[in-house]
């Protein structure tokens, strides 16, 4: 949706229209692509994301209206950047390795 790259199923994030903590219309993530109606995938990573949600995407793919909060995926995408940093191998200067 935001890059328009192709990719497997698997590698994408599925989001769907549904309401956030408040209640309120928003996009929401479905990792495990088992929300019932209309999905519409993303590579899980910030600069898609922000390119779909800059070309309007969500809405047209969705057919909804343009009211739905991103916020809860730009949550989600937080989390997941953490978590891949916080996984990734420290560079220790020291000696020029890196740490597991």
């Amino acid at each position: 949706m935001g890059c328009r790259t192709r990719a497997a199923a698997s590698e994408l994030l599925r989001v769907v229209a549904g309401s956030d903590a408040g209640g309120r219309p928003a996009l929401v993530p479905d990792p495990d692509r088992r929300a019932p109606g209309r999905g519409a995938h993303v590579h899980p990573t910030p600069e898609c994301w922000q390119l779909a949600v800059r070309r309007r995407a969500f809405p047209r793919a969705l057919r909804s209206g343009e009211g739905l909060s991103t916020a809860p995926v730009a949550d989600h995408l937080d989390r997941l950047a953490e978590i891949h940093q916080s996984d990734s191998p420290q560079h220790r200067p020291e000696t020029g390795a890196r740490s597991s």
